[in-house]
Formats: C-alpha cells, structure tokens, sequence
C-alpha cells in the first residue's frame, strides 16, 4: 500500500521531489525528462529543475508530448533553470509529467502520455500536479506513478 504524507508550502513540492530523484540512484549526467505545456508548465519544470541543480543531472523539458522538440534546461547564475539548446538524444532515467497537460483544453490525452511511459519503461514515473488535475481528468484510472505530487493552492489571496 503506498503512503501518503503531507507537506506545505514550495519546499513541500520541493523536498519530495528531489528526496524521490536521489532515491532512484541517479548519477551525474543521467537524464531526467519534464513533459508539460509550455508557458503555464515551464516556470514549475524551473522550480524542480533548480531542487536537483547540485544532483548535476541533464534536464530535458518536452512541450506536450512532442519529444522532437525536446529543449535542455541549464541552471543559469543568479537567474535559476532556463530551457536553451535543443536535446540531442532522449534516454531518461526518470520522467516527470504534469498535471498542465490533464488540464482541459490541452491537446493531450491520457494514451498519450502512457505510451511516452511505455517507450521509456525502465524510467522512474513522477507526476506532479495542482488541485488534484490527474484525478479530476481521470487520468490515476489508466497512468501509474512511482511518486506522484499533488498540491493545493488554495486559497490565493489578493489584496488591491
């Protein structure tokens, strides 16, 4: 049975985002792969990618699905991760999918997303999402993560 814990605030994605990477026994230079919806994705793809910068891996990001345009993300001084040249070869050791692209609207579906799991089966499966968006799609029915993120933001408050 697979346990469940609580955490708060950013650290709390953080934290168990980079204490599941290390679990996973990846080296230096193995490849961790991002796939998510450009804009409203890529600044969470930097957070994560900034929590694994001293593990010196070679971070990919994938717009959707489209692995052809795969972008390598590169940790920048005093600015944090950013996406620059294309990848030359996808070969992950761990793959994260986001929760952005369960989202309506978003031209990806489930089967989608399971065959990219398939083709990279030796790879350690993170899913990481907002506001229970994998579940609210359906998505937990036919996708299976070795660790899965689920955040709440809520309430947002403003003041004017």
């Amino acid at each position: 049975m697979a346990t469940k814990e609580i955490f708060h605030g950013v650290p709390g994605i953080l934290r168990p985002f980079k204490e599941f990477v290390e679990s996973q026994g990846l080296k230096k230079g193995d490849q961790i792969v991002y796939y998510g919806v450009p804009g409203t994705c890529m600044p969470f793809v930097e957070l994560l990618g900034f929590a694994l910068r001293s593990l010196e891996l070679e971070q990919v990001f994938v717009p959707f699905v489209d692995e052809s345009r795969a972008k390598m993300l590169s940790h920048v001084e005093n600015v944090g991760m950013q996406a620059g040249v294309a990848a030359v070869a996808l070969n992950p050791r761990a793959i994260v999918i986001m929760g952005g692209l369960s989202m309506p609207n978003v031209p990806v579906k489930a089967e989608q997303v399971k065959a990219v799991m398939e083709k990279h089966a030796g790879a350690a499966t993170i899913g990481v999402c907002f506001m229970h968006m994998f579940e609210k799609a359906g998505w937990l029915d036919s996708l299976s993560f070795n660790c899965l993120i689920d955040a709440i933001i809520d309430p947002v408050e403003v003041t004017k």
